[in-house]
């Protein structure tokens, strides 16, 4: 690059020493004309200067506006990235805690099932024994009607003895 700059360093300075030698050689008519070609070229030079000019400082507004939106999605980021870390530890804790009852659950959920069977199984020994109970219900009550016709049978005989004799 430094080697391009020197280039036209050097080029720059022969152009001009050409331009002095041609100078030289015109008359004044020509020199008026060559003033005001130099004038127009220079106030376009100049123009185009204030446009970079008016450009430079468009984009540098537009870095720095950049910059800034660049430091707000930066600090974004920072807090985002703190709730999520935040948010994952709430998350290993719910998950400790969903192990603990799962835990809980798997041991409680054992000894129904244990004491369920243990249910069960005294049930099905009491199936037989409620049977014969009811069974030796049935005669007690068949029983107890034939006692009570003989019980109320006796008590009429002992009406008529009693009062008919």
């Amino acid at each position: 690059m430094a080697r391009s700059e020197i280039d036209s360093d050097v080029e720059s300075s022969d152009s001009l020493i050409c331009l002095k030698n041609k100078v030289s050689g015109l008359n004044k008519h020509k020199l008026k004309e060559f003033l005001l070609v130099l004038i127009d070229e220079c106030d376009a030079l100049h123009t185009e200067n204030c446009d970079l000019r008016d450009e430079c400082d468009y984009l540098k507004k537009e870095v720095q506006e950049l910059e800034q939106d660049n430091k707000t999605l930066k600090d974004k980021k920072i807090e985002l990235d703190m709730n999520n870390l935040v948010l994952h530890e709430d998350l290993e804790r719910v998950k400790k805690i969903l192990r603990l009852k799962e835990e809980y659950f798997v041991t409680n959920f054992t000894k129904l099932k244990k004491e369920s069977l243990d249910l069960k199984q005294k049930i099905e020994s009491l199936l037989p024994e409620n049977q014969n109970l009811h069974e030796k219900l049935k005669q007690v009550e068949i029983d107890q009607a034939a006692n009570k016709r003989w019980l109320d049978s006796s008590d009429a005989l002992n009406w008529l003895n009693t009062y008919h004799n």
